[in-house]
């Protein structure tokens, strides 16, 4: 199987890994809170979609305004585990999730910046 650049990209990887953390939580906040579980699933599937749609562009502006989508997804995230841990929704196992949301947010920033500086750069050179 052929693997495109973007799954290359540890990010992806890590995000990939973040959806298949949050499952189980999701999959039981379906029987207790519709709500937050579909704003979970929406956001955290999000993150890879939006990275590879980034990976894909050309323009660094481009590439910036996915990965800013992908971000603003991960930090929702943490946000809602926030919620559950508070509400008490959480497994002790499912605490792993939290971790691998707050790598994504971090690599996720630093590629944001590492666009953003590129964009910077380019125009720059007019």
């Amino acid at each position: 199987m052929a693997v495109s650049r973007f799954q290359q990209m540890d990010v992806y990887v890590a995000a990939i890994e973040y959806v298949g953390q949050t499952r189980p939580l999701v999959v039981r906040l379906r029987r207790t809170d519709l709500a937050l579980a579909d704003q979970m699933h929406r956001a955290v599937v999000s993150i890879p979609l939006n990275i590879a749609e980034g990976a894909g562009e050309f323009s660094p502006a481009d590439k910036a305004r996915f990965y800013r989508y992908a971000l603003r997804s991960a930090t929702e995230t943490l946000a809602i585990l926030d919620v559950c841990r508070k509400l008490r929704l959480m497994k002790p196992e499912e605490e792993i999730a939290y971790e691998t949301g707050d790598r994504v947010v971090a690599m996720l920033t630093r590629l944001v910046a590492s666009a953003v500086d590129r964009v910077g750069r380019r125009t720059d050179r007019k």
